[in-house]
């Protein structure tokens, strides 16, 4: 029974994966999972309802993973969950071919270290969902860091800015650029 999308074209590079850690499959998965005491596919569903039925089951294999390769810092976790989110790339994809799970699993092991001090993220014009996926990030990364996570969000529309920053405690700057003299002018609110 297909458990997700594009089960038969994602299953081959995804056992691939899981015979390197030992697993059978992805509903082994689940039960190194729940073994665990990590319900992961509704910790997935909790954290974002819309997401895909795929999503939920790359997160699972990418726990699994973690939990195969006996993962005990938070940063590792992260990389060998990215392990599971590439399995999961259709091979010749966009996300395939520039390791897109492997990049989210490093990202979030790069932010959940100490040496990483902030995060700048560049969220398109207007992005409420991207700004606050930004601020989810860090405040579950605070979770297990001993010094804070600083967040710079860069490149939101003025409305959307002024909104995330009361919400959230930023300080809120707004910046205008004048091509013909190349200069930026800032003001803080």
């Amino acid at each position: 029974m297909a458990l997700f999308e594009s089960y038969e074209r994602r299953l081959p590079q995804i056992q691939a994966v899981l015979s390197q850690y030992g697993i059978a499959s992805i509903e082994e998965c689940k039960e190194i999972c729940d073994a665990a005491g990590i319900d992961v596919y509704h910790l997935i569903e909790n954290i974002q309802p819309i997401c895909f039925e795929n999503a939920k089951w790359a997160y699972t294999v990418g726990a699994a993973i973690a939990i195969k390769k006996n993962c005990r810092k938070a940063a590792d976790a992260a990389a060998a969950i990215g392990e599971g989110l590439q399995a999961f790339c259709i091979p010749g994809s966009v996300a395939d071919t520039r390791k897109v799970g492997l990049g989210h699993g490093n990202l979030g092991k790069m932010l959940l270290e100490e040496e990483t001090e902030c995060f700048a993220f560049l969220a398109g014009h207007e992005s409420f969902a991207a700004a606050e996926g930004a601020i989810g990030i860090a405040e579950k990364a605070n979770k297990v860091r001993q010094t804070p996570l600083r967040v710079i969000l860069n490149g939101l529309g003025k409305d959307a800015a002024q909104i995330i920053s009361r919400i959230n405690g930023f300080t809120f700057v707004e910046t205008e650029y004048d091509p013909y003299t190349n200069t930026v002018k800032g003001s803080i609110t």
